[in-house]
């Protein structure tokens, strides 16, 4: 019987690969198309809503300091206190801003600045010496109104810091002179809306000093509300005081606050003092033209009558002026025809 021959296994590459798998359930096309447009409308919703953030001032912005003008309204303050500038830079150095700072865009990619102006300054500072980045954090704003922006400068400065008499009286004429508001009194109405009404008839009170003296003092805003108001006061009742002050400060040249209101306390006094000298030698009583001597006799001994009070008054005194001379002299006086 003749053997069998054993067949060898077959050769895979004979025939080439195998054909693909498919799988046995498939994917509806209309599912890619829903699974699609969802994806689409998602993105789509997410950035109307961030465009929506960032035109409602919601999103903050990561914005070079380059690209900010800190000059573009007139600031309300006029310089940082050293000792806070310091306190925040290195708040800033060392955790960062913690607060965005308020801008409005002028042009595409240039900013103008609202409120912030220290934190703005302490990175530009830190920007230089090599500690920061120069970024500023800040939120966009779209004011409808010029006066919606001095506002929110103000706003804050108040909540913040405060500001001093003098800085906010000056804004408020600045913010007239811009014509963002009519006339000062609207401009105190708004920007210090909050205010009592004292407090802003005191503001008020400033105004003349903001006219005399911005750009003439070094350190306005140091002035307190008592100095201010007594300068205020000699604004008003001398009219060369201005002038007086003017000539006063640019001779003395003085080089620290402390310097300059020691001498506006020196010339406030001195013209409160002529004031009152001059109010007295109104107020007095022309002396009488009569002979002084008549002015005050001795009628007899213990007995002395003077006129005093421009001669109204008719004064007697001593000894016998007892309380039974005061009836008679009553009495007679009484029954006395009336003189002309």
């Amino acid at each position: 019987m003749a053997k069998r021959k054993r067949l060898s296994p077959a050769n895979p590459d004979m025939f080439g690969a195998a054909p693909e798998t498919k799988s046995a359930v498939s994917r509806a096309p209309i599912a890619d198309v829903a699974s699609d447009a969802a994806t689409a409308a998602a993105l789509s919703d997410l950035s109307q809503e961030m465009r929506n953030a960032q035109d409602e001032g919601r999103m903050v912005l990561s914005l070079p300091i380059t690209a900010i003008n800190m000059d573009h309204i007139i600031r309300d303050r006029f310089k940082a206190d050293d000792a806070e500038m310091e306190a925040l830079l290195t708040s800033i150095a060392t955790r960062g801003q913690q607060t965005p700072i308020d801008v409005l865009e002028i042009a595409p990619g240039q900013y103008g600045l609202i409120s912030g102006w220290r934190r703005c300054q302490a990175i530009a500072r830190l920007a230089e010496d090599g500690q920061h980045d120069g970024q500023v954090l800040a939120l966009l704003r779209r004011p409808s109104e010029a006066s919606e922006t001095y506002l929110s400068m103000v706003e804050e400065n108040e909540i913040r810091v405060g500001l001093s008499y003098f800085e906010r009286a000056r804004i408020a004429m600045k913010s007239v002179e811009q014509g963002v508001f009519e006339t000062e009194k609207a401009a105190l109405l708004s920007l210090f809306r909050t205010a009592s009404r004292p407090k802003r008839s005191k503001i008020r009170s400033f105004l003349p000093l903001v006219t005399a003296f911005d750009g003439v003092l070094n350190f306005p805003y140091l002035i307190g509300e008592r100095l201010g108001l007594r300068l205020s006061a000699a604004l008003e009742k001398t009219p060369e005081f201005a002038a007086h002050v003017q000539d006063a400060i640019s001779k003395a040249a003085p080089a620290t606050g402390e310097a300059e209101q020691a001498l506006l306390v020196k010339l406030v006094g001195a013209v409160e003092k002529q004031s009152l000298k001059s109010g007295l030698e109104t107020n007095k009583k022309p002396a009488s033209s009569e002979n002084p001597a008549l002015r005050q006799q001795s009628i007899r001994p213990g007995l002395q009558a003077q006129w005093v009070d421009g001669d109204a008054v008719l004064r007697l005194s001593g000894p016998d002026v007892t309380p039974a001379f005061r009836k008679a002299l009553l009495d007679w006086l009484r029954d006395a025809p009336k003189t002309s």
